[in-house]
């Protein structure tokens, strides 16, 4: 179900009680995790709760003391465990307690959002200078080569087409939504995803005979609606499940003529289009290959044509300081990711492509609202999601990513961008 980094076989490990009714073979490194040292769970204790105590959040320990100045809950249940996996592990090591039950929050997205705004002082000073002695690196083995790239995206998006339908919309639209008022309801959802599809197909001049090249097809609503403009699509996908979703979906609306899906990479596309569309595909490519990704937008674009992208950033300093960084989305979410910067993106743009960015429009609450709207979904249908055979940790695990990436908009830490990028005509 779950792709994990090898182990050391020197690194000691131990199964705790509390990881009790985890799969062993499933998730290794959650049923045993890596052990640290006394002395270093003692100091990671003692960071935590200097931490906590700083913060506008009431953390509750086994023995009925609390840390904190009050806000929503943390229920810290198994303490020397937690403290000893953010020891050895550092935020996998958090991600990881959770998924093993050592610890909870009532108002998950509520507390990760404490969280994640106080994200770059939550480690005094002098141990973020000693970032690289504690802080897991990058395996080598994720890097998004052609062939790597494949496997990191069938990681996720090759699950199950029917896990994903259990939490969508009818759209299947995996991206952020851009609803008409916020905060937002789930009756809004599906028509805030197309009016997101329609601003993106409007800033690329989609229309009647417009030759399309969409890059990353999900399940294929996007390239649906530009067909259903006249627009002739090639769309592509590094995932089988989506392709053959999208073509069924392509073909129920009689559109085959003029949408063709290919399981294809962005590097092996071909050909030139009058626009190229990619939605929240910039963050699967990894930042060593950034440049070769907008230079593929800028040779497969026609002089004088138009290129709409959708992409989550982060903040510049912390990309900096985390981009040698294995976290634990990377490891368990999406193998491969990167989160660029609105700065990184311009750099690249302007570096290594003929482009400009011509517009960009941030609007990160709308993702925070399609988030929240997800993970009530996939929390109601959670029998649904057993039904498909996927465990008990994997449910906390998919619950985590949604509540942890919700407090991430919300607390500003990620924001969500529109950019269109143009590319001069030649003077005639």
């Amino acid at each position: 179900m779950t792709t994990v980094e090898p182990r050391p076989a020197a690194v000691r490990r131990v199964v705790r009680p509390s990881a009790a009714g985890v799969d062993p073979a499933r998730w290794p490194d959650v049923a045993a995790p890596r052990d640290a040292s006394r002395a270093r769970t003692a100091v990671t204790a003692a960071v935590v709760r200097r931490a906590l105590d700083r913060l506008p959040l009431r953390a509750r320990y086994a023995d009925g003391t609390e840390a904190g100045r009050g806000g929503p809950l943390l229920e810290i249940h198994a303490p020397r465990a937690f403290h000893a996996r953010i020891g050895a592990r550092g935020l996998i090591g958090f991600g990881e307690s959770y998924m093993a039950g050592e610890w909870d929050a009532p108002d998950l997205a509520g507390a990760l959002t404490v969280l994640a705004a106080h994200a770059a002082d939550l480690i005094p000073a002098p141990l973020q200078r000693l970032r690289g002695l504690w802080a897991p690196r990058q395996p080598g083995a994720r890097r998004n080569t052609p062939e790597g790239a494949r496997t990191n995206i069938g990681h996720h998006y090759d699950l199950s087409n029917d896990l994903f339908a259990l939490f969508l919309d009818d759209t299947l639209t995996y991206s952020s939504a851009v609803f008409p008022r916020l905060p937002a309801r789930w009756d809004e959802l599906a028509a805030a995803q197309h009016h997101k599809i329609d601003r993106l197909l409007d800033l690329a001049q989609v229309g009647d005979g417009t030759r399309l090249l969409e890059i990353g097809t999900g399940w294929g609503e996007l390239a649906i609606r530009a067909a259903a403009r006249g627009a002739h699509v090639t769309s592509l996908t590094l995932s089988r499940e989506q392709r053959d979703l999208a073509r069924a979906r392509v073909h129920d609306a009689a559109l085959t003529d003029l949408v063709d899906i290919e399981l294809r990479d962005y590097r092996e596309a071909r050909g030139t289009y009058d626009a190229v569309v990619s939605v929240e595909m910039v963050e699967a490519v990894g930042e060593e290959f950034w440049p070769v990704y907008f230079r593929t937008l800028d040779e497969r674009l026609a002089p004088g044509g138009r290129a709409a992208l959708q992409a989550i950033t982060m903040p510049h300093d912390r990309m900096l300081a985390t981009r040698d960084t294995h976290t634990w989305i990377q490891k368990y979410v999406f193998p491969g990711g990167r989160l660029p910067s609105v700065e990184a993106v311009a750099e690249a743009v302007r570096d290594h492509t003929r482009l400009t960015v011509t517009r960009r429009d941030g609007f990160g609450a709308h993702y925070a609202e399609t988030l929240r709207l997800w993970r009530q979904r996939f929390v109601e249908r959670a029998e649904d999601v057993a039904g498909l055979g996927f465990d008990h940790t994997f449910r906390r695990m998919w619950n985590l990513y949604l509540a942890y990436s919700e407090a991430g908009f919300r607390s500003g830490y990620l924001d969500v961008q529109q950019y269109l990028l143009t590319k001069e005509a030649p003077a005639r």
